[in-house]
């Protein structure tokens, strides 16, 4: 017998019939003896729909208020899929994020989890009871609800795995696992069989659209082994009950990988964009002066390139934000611009960043010529390159963007099964 938290999001989740067929998955743990606990997400579109609302009554609406309207989605995912339970013969009970509780921050809307007992859930374990938690949700210091941001049904479930010291989170979504590159952009991508937490935490933030980033840090942090899973392959499928060796993708500690490949997978993100200051003051706190307003604004800075200044007085300061942030960003860079002393701002959208990622690279050297080589050839230009111990992060024209992944997708042979 295992402990097992299962997590399943809106896709899985979007109807009746698919409510049904996630409470099979949760049937069959239970049938081979496990303790389970379930985290769900809203039902497809929900959340965009209780946002829109909460925009249309007012654009400027207090955050407490939003948290109250946007996670009533969970709560009614919840519900039914303990009602489809109960009609199964499986005793199973809804909770909510504060009956647990769930203890978050008080950063309404985007709220990080501070706590969570986990002694409610070992109590339902005991009574046989499989509890049905609504994610994304938790309670505030402020005694009301908060909710944890798009994506947070993960960081609820990896969050609730590590309370209860499980041994296996499942994550149920639309796809089989985690694969080399997005599938709808390389027909040849290949589903990976294991990946490390510091891949999948590069792949999460580098534009893969599998895990929420958070739950990805937490899995990390606890040692969470997690499984991504297909919810819509036939919950009886072979293997399916297999608790060692489940269809689908593990993220687990580097150690459990036996053979590691150089380069694991290529991320993507688009739209992205690039700002440059042109002659700005070389001089010690310049780049706090520039950087420090774009933060509290909530610009997320990502690849900064600082040209060397030739007289020592002036130099080029070059940085790549989302395009979403762009007129946000040259507003705050306007009000600085007394304190900064640049003599011109120039920026361009539409650009994409594309990352190489693989724990092999910290023992393999030619991994980046090898990406600029490729590149080079198709006639890809690079405007900036970020790297760290495990990812390579290239900018390029948008336009690009698929030719590049499919370029070093396939000088990696990660085409090769």
């Amino acid at each position: 017998m295992a402990r097992i938290v299962m997590k399943f999001g809106g896709t899985s989740v979007a109807d009746i019939a698919r409510i049904r067929n996630v409470a099979r998955h949760v049937k069959r743990e239970v049938d081979c003896g496990h303790e389970v606990a379930v985290v769900v997400s809203a039902m497809a579109g929900k959340t965009n729909e209780l946002v829109a609302w909460t925009r249309e009554a007012s654009p400027m609406h207090d955050a407490r208020e939003y948290d109250a309207v946007v996670a009533s989605g969970e709560q009614v995912t919840a519900g039914l899929l303990a009602i489809t339970l109960q009609s199964m013969g499986v005793n199973a009970r809804s909770w909510l994020g504060w009956q647990i509780p769930i203890r978050t921050d008080n950063s309404h809307g985007a709220a990080r989890i501070q706590e969570i007992d986990g002694s409610f859930l070992i109590k339902r374990f005991g009574e046989g009871q499989v509890a049905v938690v609504a994610g994304f949700q938790g309670l505030a210091p402020d005694n009301r609800i908060s909710t944890l941001g798009r994506g947070g049904s993960d960081t609820s479930a990896v969050a609730i795995a590590a309370a209860v010291s499980a041994d296996r989170c499942d994550i149920y979504t639309d796809v089989d696992g985690v694969y080399t590159t997005d599938p709808r952009m390389e027909p040849k991508a290949r589903r990976l069989d294991r990946i490390s937490f510091e891949e999948m935490l590069e792949m999460a933030s580098l534009g893969s659209k599998v895990l929420q980033v958070r739950s990805v840090e937490l899995a990390m942090v606890h040692k969470v082994r997690t499984f991504v899973r297909s919810s819509f392959v036939e919950p009886d499928a072979p293997g399916m009950d297999d608790f060692l060796n489940p269809p689908g993708t593990l993220i687990c500690d580097e150690d459990e990988i036996v053979e590691q490949q150089v380069v694991t997978g290529i991320a993507y993100a688009k739209d992205e964009a690039q700002i440059s200051l042109r002659r700005v003051a070389d001089r010690p706190g310049v780049a706090a002066g520039i950087f420090g307003p774009l933060a509290e604004a909530g610009i997320n800075v990502d690849m900064i390139v600082q040209n060397i200044s030739e007289d020592g007085k002036f130099t080029d300061m070059t940085f790549t934000i989302p395009s979403g942030d762009v007129a946000k960003a040259l507003v705050v860079l306007e009000k600085v611009r007394d304190t900064i002393g640049y003599d011109a701002i120039q920026h361009e959208e539409g650009m994409s960043k594309v990352s190489v990622i693989g724990i092999g690279m910290r023992s393999h050297a030619g991994v980046a010529a090898t990406a600029f080589e490729a590149l080079s050839e198709k006639g890809i230009n690079i405007r900036a390159i970020t790297t760290s111990e495990i990812k390579i992060s290239i900018l390029i024209d948008g336009p690009y963007t698929e030719l590049a992944v499919r370029t070093l997708h396939s000088v990696y042979g990660l085409d090769k099964s």
